[in-house]
C-alpha cells in the first residue's frame, strides 16, 4: 500500500538560534512517481556509458565542490549547527571521495576472468537500476556523497530523499551534479518526511541505502523486503575507546575530546563509551575534563569554534534526560552536565563518571556533548565491556605496544576498529557495521559492488561438425 504525503510545508531552523531559515513545499506522492518514472528512463541510458566517461562526471563533481565550498560550508552549518571549520572539512572530504573513485573505480568494476573448463568465464559487475538514498543530517554533505558517487559511477541512477532538516543542502547537492553536467534524471531529490521515504521505498525502484536510526532502519528494511529491494543500512553506534595502560596520554587524549566532541557529538561514529584501564584511569580522567574545558561553545559561523548546539531541542532534551538519569544513580557529573542559557540549542561539554549499564548513557546512544568513562581492571575486561553493546559500528584501541594493538582489535565486535587513531570513515577503507548498526558496507571497492548484480557468465565453445559426403 502506497503511502499517501499531503501539502504540507517543511520549515528549517538554525539551531544556533532556533529562528526559522526557509519553508519548502514536500514533494507530492504523484510527483514522485514522476521521479521514479524519470530515473528509469535515464538509467537506460546512463548505464550504457563506459564506465570511464561516467568517472568524467565525477571528477566534474569533484571540482565544482571545491568551487562552490563556501556556500556550501555556510549552508551545513546554517542548517544543522556544525561549526564552520568542521563543514569545510566535509566539504574537502567530499571532494576528495571524488577523487578516490574516479581514480580507481574503472578497477574496482573490471571484469574478472575465473579459469574453468569453459572457453571463457568471468564476472561481470552490472548496475542494479535505480537506487535510492534516505540520508540523515548530522553530515549533511558527506552521508550523500559517499553513497551517490560510487552508486553513479557503477552505472546506477539515484534518488535522494534528504532529512527535513537540511533541505537546501539537498538543493545545493542537486545543483552540484547538474552543473557537472550528469544528464537529467540520473540523479533527482525529493523533498519530505518519513513519508516520502516510505512512498519511494515502495515504488518502483530496485535498492535503498539508509544511514540513521535503528528504527528507521528497521522500517526500510521492512518495506523493502516485501519486494526483496537491496539494502545497505548504516544506523547507530556507541563507539568504545578504549585505553590501555600502556597507553601515550599527551597523544591519547586530545583525540579522545576531538573523537567525543567532533559534529557536537553528534555522530554515529563518535567514541561514545571511554574505557579505561584502571592503572591510569585517574590520570586519564584528569587531563580529558581539562582537555574538555579547553572547547569553545559558541557561534558555529565563527571560526574560533570548536563545540556549536544541538540540531534541535528534541535532540538537546534527550541529552538532559540522559544525564540526569546517570546523575539520579549516583554517576558523578565532573564537567559540565547543564544547558547554555540564551539562544539556541546549546549543551555544556559533560564528562561523567562512575557509571554502569543501568544508566541510560551506556544502554542507549548518546547523540551529544557527553562523555561517560567506565573504569575497567585489565584488557580483558575492556574487551568484554567494549562488545557489552547491541551495536557494532566503530571502535578505537590506544596503546604503544604494535602487536597488542593488532590481537585486540580482532576480538572487537565491530565493522571498522582503529588503533591510536580515532574513528573516521575513509573512501579507501570499507565502512559500515555489525549488530544494530546495520547491514552491507559503504565506500572503497566493497561498498562500490553493494549496489550491482555480481553476474557469472560462462561460455562452453561448441565446434561445429564438418559433414563430409
Amino acid at each position: 500500500m502506497q503511502t499517501t504525503i499531503n501539502h504540507d510545508k517543511i520549515t528549517t531552523i538554525n539551531p544556533a538560534t532556533g529562528k526559522a531559515i526557509s519553508s519548502y513545499d514536500q514533494t507530492s506522492t504523484q510527483q514522485i512517481s514522476q521521479v521514479v518514472g524519470d530515473a528509469r528512463t535515464a538509467f537506460e541510458k546512463w548505464r550504457k556509458k563506459d564506465i570511464l566517461e561516467r568517472c568524467d562526471y565525477i571528477r566534474n563533481l569533484e571540482k565544482i565542490l571545491k568551487k562552490n565550498q563556501d556556500l556550501y560550508a555556510r549552508n551545513i552549518t546554517q542548517e544543522m549547527g556544525k561549526p564552520i571549520i568542521q563543514s569545510y572539512a566535509e566539504i574537502e572530504k567530499c571532494a576528495w571521495l571524488c577523487n578516490y573513485y574516479s581514480e580507481y573505480a574503472e578497477s574496482f568494476l573490471r571484469e574478472q576472468i575465473i579459469p574453468t573448463e569453459f572457453r571463457r568465464s568471468f564476472v561481470s559487475f552490472e548496475p542494479l537500476g535505480i537506487t535510492v538514498g534516505i540520508m540523515p543530517w548530522n553530515f549533511p554533505f558527506w552521508q550523500v556523497m559517499r553513497f551517490v558517487v560510487p552508486t553513479l559511477i557503477a552505472g546506477n541512477v539515484a534518488i535522494l530523499k534528504h532529512s527535513s532538516i537540511c533541505v537546501e543542502c539537498a538543493l545545493n547537492i542537486k545543483d552540484t551534479l547538474d552543473e557537472a553536467g550528469f544528464p537529467s534524471g540520473v540523479f533527482q531529490i525529493v523533498i519530505g518526511d518519513y513519508r516520502a521515504g516510505e512512498a519511494l521505498v515502495q515504488s518502483r525502484i530496485d535498492a535503498v541505502s539508509v544511514t540513521g536510526s535503528v528504527n528507521t532502519g528497521k522500517r526500510v528494511a521492512e518495506l523493502a523486503a516485501r519486494d526483496l529491494k537491496k539494502c545497505v543500512l548504516e544506523l547507530g553506534g556507541s563507539d568504545p575507546f578504549i585505553v590501555l595502560e600502556d597507553a601515550d596520554l599527551d597523544h591519547t587524549v586530545p583525540q579522545a575530546v576531538h573523537s567525543r566532541l567532533l559534529n557536537t557529538g553528534q555522530s554515529c561514529i563518535a567514541a561514545k563509551r571511554f574505557i579505561v584501564v584502571k592503572e591510569i584511569a585517574d590520570k586519564f580522567t584528569r587531563l580529558f575534563v581539562q582537555k574538555t574545558k579547553e572547547e569553545i561553545v559558541g557561534d558555529p559561523m565563527d571560526t574560533k569554534t570548536t563545540v556549536g548546539p544541538l540540531v534541535r531541542e528534541n535532540q538537546r532534551q534527550a541529552l538532559i534526560r540522559q544525564v540526569a538519569d546517570a546523575k539520579s544513580k549516583d554517576a558523578e557529573i565532573l564537567l559540565g552536565g547543564r544547558i547554555v542559557e540564551g539562544t539556541g540549542y546549546y549543551y555544556e561539554p559533560t564528562v561523567i563518571s562512575n557509571v554502569n549499564h543501568q544508566m541510560e548513557v551506556l544502554r542507549e546512544e548518546v547523540f551529544g556533548p557527553a562523555a561517560p568513562i567506565i573504569v575497567v581492571e585489565n584488557e580483558i575486561e575492556a574487551i568484554t565491556e567494549a562488545n557489552n553493546s547491541e551495536f557494532g559500528l566503530g571502535a578505537s584501541i590506544w596503546t604503544s605496544n604494535f602487536e597488542r594493538g593488532i590481537r585486540l582489535s580482532r576480538e572487537i565486535h565491530s565493522g571498522v576498529v582503529k588503533v591510536n587513531e580515532m574513528v573516521r570513515s575513509d573512501p579507501r577503507l570499507p565502512f559500515g557495521g555489525v549488530k544494530f548498526s546495520g547491514i552491507g558496507r559503504e565506500l572503497s571497492e566493497f561498498g562500490i559492488r553493494e549496489f550491482v548484480n555480481v553476474k557469472s557468465i560462462a561460455v562452453k565453445d561448441i565446434t561445429p561438425k564438418i559433414l563430409v559426403e
